[in-house]
């Protein structure tokens, strides 16, 4: 097997496991990057809300 790491969706999900994926592939607590989530989503216009649905759907699934 390989020895670099892959962006995929978590087992850890609130919705689609898009910010659980994110905070394995970085190492840190999956709380942190949800509410970075929300506080980007808060703080850009609400562009996370465009953001998470195309994650969910280009992230691929864990093997």
């Amino acid at each position: 097997m390989s020895d670099y790491k892959r962006l995929t969706l978590s087992n850890d999900k609130k919705l689609g496991g898009v910010c659980g994926g994110i905070a394995e592939y970085f190492d840190i607590d999956p709380t942190l990057v949800r509410i970075g989530y929300a506080a980007l989503t808060l703080f850009t216009a609400f562009c996370g809300i465009i953001l998470y649905p195309i994650l969910w759907i280009i992230m691929p699934e864990k093997r």
